[in-house]
């Protein structure tokens, strides 16, 4: 006679729940349009206080799914776990990704960290049929966009 041995493990389950229509999402066709809903997104009283990362979901055609908080860090930087980018992107079932963190300093000159940041996040999504279109910096003011200026590439 054979035991049948079980092992007790965790049983995943995802869940994505809609709270906006897909006809009633905000569209991003410009990353002034990334801007402004990092901007509606971003707590006024801490962007100069410590940077913080985030994420725009987007469906096929460029409209919000949504934002996800990624990372919370200090004055000077925020640590960027990869798997947490793209597992929210996958939950969420999004197509494409931008990019967005402040900088409490009120540069807006990205450092050598975040274009590498960039360049290595843009190589794991082309792996899994994501596309990130974007990397947006904020300040309390002004913003920069890492498309605009062509500082990484985004095509594969």
């Amino acid at each position: 006679m054979t035991e049948k041995f079980k092992t007790n493990i965790s049983e995943i389950s995802l869940n994505y729940k809609r709270k906006v229509k897909a006809s009633e999402r905000p569209k991003v066709s410009c990353s002034k349009d990334a801007e402004k809903l990092f901007r509606e997104n971003w707590n006024d009283l801490t962007i100069n206080l410590f940077e913080e990362f985030k994420i725009l979901l987007l469906d096929r055609n460029n409209s919000c799914m949504g934002i996800v908080p990624i990372s919370q860090g200090g004055v000077s930087g925020t640590l960027v776990d990869a798997k947490l980018v793209f597992a929210s992107a996958l939950k969420a079932r999004a197509c494409s990704i931008i990019l967005g963190h402040n900088h409490p300093s009120g540069n807006l000159k990205p450092s050598a960290s975040d274009i590498s940041l960039t360049e290595r996040l843009v190589k794991g999504a082309n792996y899994l049929d994501l596309k990130i279109l974007d990397h947006i910096i904020l300040t309390d003011v002004n913003y920069t966009s890492f498309a605009d200026d062509n500082l990484v590439s985004f095509t594969s």
